[in-house]
């Protein structure tokens, strides 16, 4: 093989290998078919579009600050009250959190569904616009430089399709 012939497939391989990622002093590389967007606001550190038949997903990386953003209690409580359960659920029935071993820590996970109530801005008073059949992986990914709050949200089954390379993303932070 020549090596014009071999510049081709060294193409493929690099493009298909995803985004990296450091966040707080530990690397990662996104999923391939994530594709990075600009952050649309200064609390954000990263910003993906997961596409899907379903509808996109977001995937959104926040980070306050070394000790800042709420102990993982107060996040997950936060995301809660971000979702409506189907008629005759309650929110714990409709969630679960799980912990994974990460590099940095505990990685803290919530696996929520329902109607996601969409807020433009986080801190509008307003109840929101109801978004139904969504569903969010939420997770506090610890880091030597403080907590990342890493969300997926988007059409539940857009969700469901990404959620295994989502938890691989988390685990594989070095």
């Amino acid at each position: 093989m020549t090596t014009t012939a071999m510049v081709p497939i060294l193409f493929v391989t690099l493009a298909a290998a995803g985004t990296p990622v450091e966040l707080g002093g530990l690397k990662s590389q996104a999923p391939a078919a994530w594709k990075e967007s600009p952050a649309s606001s200064p609390m954000r550190a990263k910003q993906f579009t997961v596409p899907g038949k379903a509808g996109d997903a977001e995937i959104v990386v926040f980070f306050f600050g070394q000790g800042q953003g709420g102990s993982v209690e107060d996040n997950v409580a936060r995301w809660k009250k971000q979702f409506q359960p189907p008629a005759g659920k309650t929110i714990d029935q409709v969630s679960k959190t799980e912990t994974l071993k990460g590099a940095g820590g505990t990685i803290t996970v919530l696996d929520i569904s329902g109607t996601y109530m969409f807020k433009a801005r986080p801190m509008d008073p307003s109840p929101g616009e109801p978004r139904p059949n969504h569903r969010m992986l939420a997770a506090v990914l610890p880091t030597p430089q403080g907590n990342y709050y890493i969300r997926l949200v988007g059409p539940e089954k857009t969700v469901a399709a990404a959620a295994k390379d989502y938890t691989s993303w988390l685990k594989s932070f070095k």
